[in-house]
């Protein structure tokens, strides 16, 4: 497991790393040189500015740096190799799909801190003084937005295995039906709506709201967080069991 985190690493390091490196030591120099007071207005302006351009550069260059993880398993010649490795695929999958997770979780995570700690200092105002005030030395109101978090985490989590999934059902089921592609897309838009479908099982501890023909789960109760994260995390190793066993007997390169 070790070599297939390795690897999967350094495909997604590639591009990700210099994009990363740069805007954490610009961010990083703009809020010293903005706790010193060392900024003037336009420059704090600028600041601001270039800090909104950095978040969508992450977040292009996050989108890349998972494609080039992915190229390893579905795209030639990387594939062949990989197909020829003898670890079987779960582990595989499992070390890319993490590290895409870890990877821009923590890259957009400190670009949107980053982000808004400028913002506010601008304004004139401590992102300190207002987590302090937000969570007003209440335990629960920490453990709520440790649990938010985490449920953000698992979604994406899911959002990776849906997209897997529905790439490894175009290279198997669909390799050679027109418009393979238009039906992968469906297939991962039926991915997230049957997902949403299953989030009514907390509807006993929720809020449930119909828009068209999307169904919304709103967390009322202090259990239903934790449950949605539980069965946002069973639907992901559902769909990570199920391309991984497709991985091993239909896909085609």
């Amino acid at each position: 497991m070790k070599a297939q985190f390795k690897y999967a690493f350094l495909a997604g390091l590639f591009f990700r790393g210099p994009v990363f490196i740069v805007i954490f030591i610009l961010n990083t120099v703009f809020i010293i040189l903005g706790s010193a007071g060392l900024l003037p207005f336009a420059a704090h302006v600028t600041a601001v500015s270039l800090g909104g351009i950095a978040l969508a550069v992450m977040l292009t260059a996050c989108i890349i740096g998972d494609i080039a993880i992915g190229r390893r398993m579905f795209l030639m010649p990387e594939a062949y190799l990989h197909a020829l490795t003898p670890v079987p695929r779960r582990k595989t999958l499992f070390a890319s799909i993490i590290t895409m997770a870890v990877m821009d979780l923590i890259s957009i995570a400190f670009v949107v801190f980053t982000q808004v700690w400028l913002s506010l200092n601008l304004a004139g105002i401590s992102i300190w003084n207002l987590i302090r005030e937000a969570s007003g030395g209440n335990p629960d109101m920490v453990t709520y937005i440790i649990m938010l978090c985490l449920l953000m985490v698992s979604f994406y989590i899911l959002t990776l295995n849906v997209i897997m999934f529905s790439v490894t059902v175009k290279k198997s089921f669909f390799f050679k039906i027109p418009a393979s592609g238009l039906l992968a897309f469906l297939t991962a838009c039926g991915c997230f709506y049957a997902a949403g479908l299953l989030q009514l099982l907390i509807a006993p501890f929720s809020e449930v709201s119909r828009y068209l023909f999307m169904i919304i789960i709103t967390p009322v109760s202090a259990i239903a967080i934790p449950l949605l994260i539980a069965l946002t995390l069973l639907e992901a190793a559902g769909l990570f069991i199920l391309t991984s066993k497709l991985m091993e007997r239909k896909i085609n390169l």
